[in-house]
């Protein structure tokens, strides 16, 4: 069950036909390329919504109704041993309509009806788990006090060591099965217990397999071997969950958390310390030197250096001064300040950083997806095996029940797929933690895993290659009428608009302190530009393009916008339907990362193309300062979904954009990035890929890190299946041993969760 966005393409429009670009989110699931018999179609109409800062009150709005969505904390949730007897018990339930599993977190997610929640609990409860609502904080430690467990392995180790020497120096054989009792009592209660469960409610995991196998030792008076096997798992269960904590808590490691408490300003002006908790929005707060931020905010007074690495990434400090925003978690390096919080705590960039990491870790990868649908299958097979091992030979021909039945148990407990099954999400996992760290947020395990495959990378231009941040170069009077200023009616056109180049008409027109009409019909004109009226007479300022549509572009006038275009400016004219009465010219400015960043990209083998709504001789002169491949211009947003279309026929193709005008081709790409996402609700939670910061270098940092991880699950099933296809033949040869096919299975696990950690230091 997924409760992130869905994209719904409720019909085939050709490309040149309208889309809105309204009130898009940045990213949505992908649906396939559709064509018909009239040839390819782009995948228009796309409905997206964009969820509130409150994920939770988003899926609750979206789940049945009668229903009720709890998130539940069950600490004996470790791997996929558990998440299958859970499944099958509440999936049988009515009263259950969806679940989802966030093993790494320990956190089940389930829709159920209203009222339900009791029957749900006793469910999990007669698994021998206990759950408990995430809202409320934790009642029981997550695992038993380590100091007894391990006190309790030891003692167990001890004795099933006397009992393997009391056998070897040939004591008498009850002294030996007694000690190996005592070391299987000790450590392997809780195996049996699990085992038994597991069995009743008709499932195969390594408990139960290991319950039989050390039971079928024991009545073959194999006391020692018995008694070594249940240590050595229980030992390895134990590394192998201690491995599991720290790729469970990376996330938290790598993003510093902020402080508890903040130095807030009291109704009487007076400062006191407070828990950041409980801080509410408005308030003041106030920063020394040297301290962690503790909530998202504005500065308000004074300036500083801010270290922002775990956020954004960022190596060097960035200045902060009024008017800027400051991220919970920050390092505040030199001078004081005191700034306005825009957040709660629990809302803040920080928050929401782990909560969609921690959700991310949740999702299935394809190949977790392909690892436990195999396992389904192996498991049973292998156990099929095992009883045919151990019955055929003595009933068909003839042989010593003894050696056959030992083979077989210890193929039970090659039969175990937990070194496969554990495998991915630990690689995952410490994959997304890896590229948190670096200011990159990955939204699911599927864009981790796949982002290896991308052929094609579009770019927005504005924002994205450039600063976004033009300035006006030039301004042209053409056919301006008596009594009217067609500058002053630009500017206040300009001015209601928020697209950078406006921005730079309105704050160059403004700068001379003259009032401005009322602009009143305004409306945008997405891909084109702005319209309103101005004292009674109807107005349009928009680009190149608008102005052809109008049919009030002269020759003359062409000669002069393509003249202007070629030095790779952006050219808004304003009319009023009849003649053109205004040129500006704004020129913006190449980042100085996008060179290198794009250069990256080709050394990996990433062809690139710019999709952007200027002309196209802009288009073209500023893909050729940063060497992009490919350059698409007077693109509106209909028509940068389409050369996503077009451009997903030869690979995987990504769409790298900040604006809303970008956010279809966003909605098509196979992975989406949004540029800048620190503080921005919208982008943190619905784009697939989000950078913290404007550095599009992270862009091939996530590509290797990709294909990184690729590399390590491929190796990690290999080691996986390879030990164990070893073992199997060792066993079959009468080779094999009981604690041999121990080491097989907890070994094979410890090393691809340590193989898979490496990761975090990428």
């Amino acid at each position: 069950m997924s409760y992130r966005p869905k994209k719904s393409t409720h019909a085939h429009h050709a490309c040149s036909h309208d889309h809105s670009a309204g009130d898009h989110s940045l990213r949505a699931h992908h649906d396939h390329v559709h064509s018909n018999e009239h040839g390819h179609a782009c995948s228009a109409d796309v409905s997206l919504r964009v969820p509130s800062s409150d994920d939770a009150n988003w899926v609750t709005a979206h789940i049945p109704a009668g229903s009720t969505l709890t998130r539940l904390r069950i600490a004996q949730m470790d791997c996929a041993t558990e998440e299958a007897l859970i499944r099958k018990k509440l999936g049988g339930m009515a009263s259950v309509q969806g679940l989802q599993f966030n093993l790494m977190q320990r956190v089940l997610s389930v829709v159920h009806d209203s009222g339900a929640l009791a029957a749900v609990e006793a469910a999990i409860r007669d698994l021998g788990m206990n759950s408990e609502a995430m809202e409320s904080p934790p009642k029981t430690a997550l695992t038993e006090p380590a100091g007894r467990i391990w006190w309790l392995l030891v003692v167990a180790g001890v004795s099933a060591l006397g009992a393997e020497i009391a056998h070897w120096i040939g004591m008498q054989e009850w002294l030996s099965a007694l000690l190996a009792l005592v070391a299987i009592t000790l450590c392997g209660l809780g195996t049996y217990q699990k085992g038994w469960l597991a069995l009743r409610h008709g499932n195969l995991n390594i408990n139960a397999l290991m319950s039989i196998a050390v039971t079928g030792a024991v009545l073959l008076r194999q006391w020692p071997e018995a008694a070594m096997v249940m240590v050595l798992f229980t030992l390895a269960e134990l590394i192998e969950a201690k491995s599991l904590d720290r790729a469970r808590h990376a996330i938290r490691g790598l993003v510093q958390l902020a402080p508890e408490l903040a130095t807030v300003r009291q109704a009487n002006g007076d400062w006191a310390d407070m828990s950041a908790k409980d801080v509410a929005i408005g308030q003041i707060v106030r920063v020394k030197p040297g301290e962690r931020i503790a909530l998202d905010g504005v500065v308000l007074a004074g300036r500083s250096n801010i270290n922002q690495a775990p956020i954004t990434g960022e190596s060097l400090p960035v200045e902060k001064s009024v008017g800027d925003s400051v991220f919970a978690g920050t390092i505040n390096e030199s001078g004081s300040f005191e700034y306005r919080v825009t957040a709660e705590a629990t809302h803040s960039t920080l928050a929401r950083i782990i909560h969609a990491v921690e959700d991310a870790q949740g999702a299935r990868a394809p190949t977790q997806r392909f690892v436990d649908q195999f396992a389904r299958v192996y498991t049973p097979v292998v156990f099929a095996f095992a009883l045919a091992l151990a019955l055929v030979p003595p009933l068909l021909l003839g042989e010593g029940w003894h050696d056959w039945v030992y083979r077989a148990l210890v193929l039970l407990v090659i039969a175990c797929p937990c070194a496969l099954v554990i495998s991915t999400p630990v690689t995952i996992v410490s994959g997304l933690a890896a590229a948190a760290r670096h200011g990159i947020l990955i939204k699911g395990g599927v864009y981790l895993e796949e982002g290896h495959k991308l052929a094609w990378l579009a770019f927005d231009k504005t924002g994205t290659i450039t600063h976004g941040k033009p300035v006006l170069t030039d301004t042209v009077l053409l056919d301006q009428p008596v009594g009217l200023d067609a500058v002053r009616v630009a500017t206040s056109l300009a001015g209601r608009s928020d697209h950078p180049v406006s921005h730079a008409i309105a704050t160059a027109g403004q700068q001379n302190g003259s009032i401005l009409p009322d602009v009143a019909d305004f409306a945008a004109l997405p891909g084109r530009g702005v319209r309103g009226t101005v004292d009674g007479v109807h107005y349009q300022l928009g680009n190149h393009r608008l102005i052809h549509e109008l049919g009030v572009c002269t020759p003359p006038l062409e000669v002069q916008l393509g003249e202007l275009e070629e030095q790779g400016k952006t050219v808004i004219l304003l009319t009023d339907g009849e003649r053109v009465l205004v040129l500006f010219a704004v020129a913006d400015t190449v980042k100085n990362s996008s060179r290198a960043a794009i250069r990256a990209l080709h050394e990996l083998g990433i062809k690139t193309v710019m999709l952007t709504g200027d002309n196209a001789h802009t288009a073209r002169a500023i893909a050729a300062q940063v060497e992009i491949d490919e350059a698409l211009g007077d693109q509106l947003p209909e028509d940068k979904l389409c050369a996503i279309e077009r451009y997903a026929q030869s690979g995987k193709v990504g769409m790298v954009g900040d604006g809303i005008n970008d956010a279809p081709a966003l909605a098509r790409a196979d992975i989406g990035f949004a540029m800048g996402a620190a503080g921005t609700d919208t982008a943190i939670e619905t784009a697939d890929v989000a950078l913290m910061d404007d550095d599009l270098n992270k862009i091939a940092r996530f590509v290797r890190l990709s294909r990184i991880t690729r590399t390590v699950l491929v190796q990690n099933i290999t080691l996986a299946l390879g030990i164990k296809s070893v073992f199997l033949v060792l066993t079959l040869l009468g080779m094999g041993s009981m604690w041999m096919a121990v080491f097989a299975d907890m070994g094979a696990s410890l090393l691809v969760v340590a193989n898979g950690l490496r990761l975090v230091r990428q």
